[in-house]
């Protein structure tokens, strides 16, 4: 009789203890207790900061030329600026963290992050703030949609859901540079001033040639002041196809020029009209192509004997 009340208590005993690892597990853990997926914690990256542009004076700029070129996210070399599409690893693609500076960590409460904004519309001269969030996420097709749900009984019926933020959608990124030449340091350099994602969707209510309705459809969606978004680049790694350890911050990436781009556009006395807007096809490419041999032209004939 001992026996079995000796071995009723041990069984709930057990059963008890049980119930209370079974609880412990179901509670969500700390922050600061969750498992690291690696060898470390990286460290490093979070606490880097820009190296800082070195000084210039107007006297020794003796030639500059500012030109507008686009990065195409869908070549092999720029893939990864455009993964990956949902932010993982502590990693986010280009759009994600540039609309992580300009709205914050919550995209909904109203309140905008530490980069500032700027209006493609108006010019590219960095001069009307967007202030407005939802105006933002309005450029990346965030808001109510109406979409077509099948119900259990197999009927079809209409029904208005919120859309976020479509960044998987920016397949271009357009850079705003000045080319100059320093004679305090005898050599050709480049400084990037803006970055300005662009939006390309097909827009099913877009009537283009000869009556088709439905399109392609680029818009640009914001300016972002390179100097002022080179913290929050810098602190941020980029995919390194060849070694998981050795990263480059998306700083990196813009200021050593691992990417490829062309130009699309550079000063001039036409308001500063872009290549497609006077040649289209081949000959827009090699209009591209000439401006930029005309750059590296000028540093070559400037050391000639």
């Amino acid at each position: 009789m001992r026996k079995q009340l000796l071995l009723l208590m041990v069984i709930g005993l057990l059963g008890i203890l049980g119930s209370n690892l079974t609880a412990q597990e179901q509670e969500p853990v700390a922050e600061d207790n969750l498992p690291i997926d690696g060898l470390f914690e990286r460290k490093h990256v979070k606490n880097r900061k820009p190296i800082p542009y070195p000084s210039i004076r107007e006297a020794d700029v003796l030639w500059s030329k500012k030109v507008w070129r686009i990065i195409d996210l869908r070549e092999k070399m720029n893939l990864p600026l455009y993964y990956p599409t949902t932010p993982m690893d502590g990693r986010y693609s280009l759009i994600d963290l540039l609309l992580k500076g300009v709205v914050g960590d919550d995209p909904n409460d109203g309140k905008l992050g530490e980069l500032t904004a700027y209006s493609p519309d108006a010019n590219d001269e960095f001069k009307v703030v967007m202030d407005d969030e939802g105006e933002i996420l309005k450029r990346l097709g965030a808001g109510p949609e109406t979409v077509v749900v099948t119900q259990a009984d197999g009927t079809q019926v209409e029904q208005e859901v919120v859309q976020g933020a479509r960044t998987h959608e920016v397949k271009q990124v357009m850079v705003k540079e000045i080319w100059y030449f320093d004679r305090n340091y005898s050599r050709l350099d480049v400084r990037i001033l803006g970055l300005c994602p662009i939006r390309e969707y097909v827009d099913e209510d877009f009537e283009g040639a000869e009556g088709i309705e439905g399109g392609v459809v680029k818009q640009m969606v914001f300016w972002v002041y390179f100097p002022e978004a080179r913290e929050l680049l810098a602190q941020h790694e980029v995919f390194n196809p060849r070694n998981d350890t050795q990263r480059r911050s998306f700083d990196d990436i813009f200021i050593k020029r691992y990417f490829g781009s062309y130009i699309a556009q550079e000063a001039n006395v036409y308001d500063n009209r872009g290549i497609q807007e006077y040649t289209v096809g081949k000959e827009a490419i090699l209009e591209s192509k000439r401006i930029e041999n005309e750059i590296f032209q000028w540093e070559q004939d400037l050391w000639e004997f």
